[in-house]
């Protein structure tokens, strides 16, 4: 498994944004069960790599978290409630200049019982959300479902965060964010293979 500073993992991500292939990173921004107070192990490393590849499309997967990783704390935080920490860093990624390439999944229900856990958290996120419409995407994330109701469980689980979007918002994260960037992405595959037809 490639580490954040591994030459090959840049070796892909200058590949992906040379061809217009739209990337989506799974990387914890912290290690499981972190001190609180303490800035996320990951995430130095985690912006630096995002810096290196601005012409590649990045969605980072779960805004950074893990099924045992929690939303950033403050020393005085419960460590299941999302604290304002994980919003100023997620706000820092979104109000850089230099990172305007990346985007951030909401998709997983993890992410939803953080985004969800109290009623001023959800105000927070949409608040942030709603700053940043053009910047978050809901997909499915369920492995292995039984049935179709598991597609639509996490949909279901946001329907309080869906309710204090905006209507461009919340048409955007839902769908209209990931149509943007696909159909791009895949206008941008095609130009390359024809470009490099042997």
């Amino acid at each position: 498994m490639a580490s954040l500073t591994d030459p090959a993992l840049d070796r892909i991500l200058d590949f992906a944004g040379e061809v217009g292939l739209v990337v989506l990173i799974h990387n914890d921004m912290d290690m499981p069960f972190a001190k609180a107070g303490v800035e996320p192990i990951y995430l130095t490393q985690m912006k630096a790599l995002l810096r290196r590849h601005p012409k590649t499309t990045i969605i980072w997967a779960h805004m950074g978290l893990g099924r045992v990783v929690h939303p950033v704390q403050s020393a005085s935080a419960e460590p299941t409630v999302w604290n304002p920490n994980q919003g100023v860093i997620v706000e820092g990624i979104l109000s850089d200049p230099g990172l305007r390439h990346v985007y951030f999944d909401i998709s997983w229900d993890e992410v939803a019982k953080y985004i969800l856990a109290n009623p001023e958290v959800t105000r927070r996120s949409a608040a942030l959300i709603n700053r940043y419409p053009d910047r978050f995407l809901f997909g499915s994330d369920v492995v292995a479902p039984r049935d179709t109701t598991q597609y639509y469980a996490v949909f279901d689980m946001y329907r309080p965060l869906w309710a204090l979007l905006t209507p461009e918002a919340s048409e955007k994260v839902r769908k209209g964010n990931y149509e943007r960037l696909f159909d791009a992405g895949r206008k941008r595959v095609r130009a390359w293979e024809q470009a490099h037809k042997q």
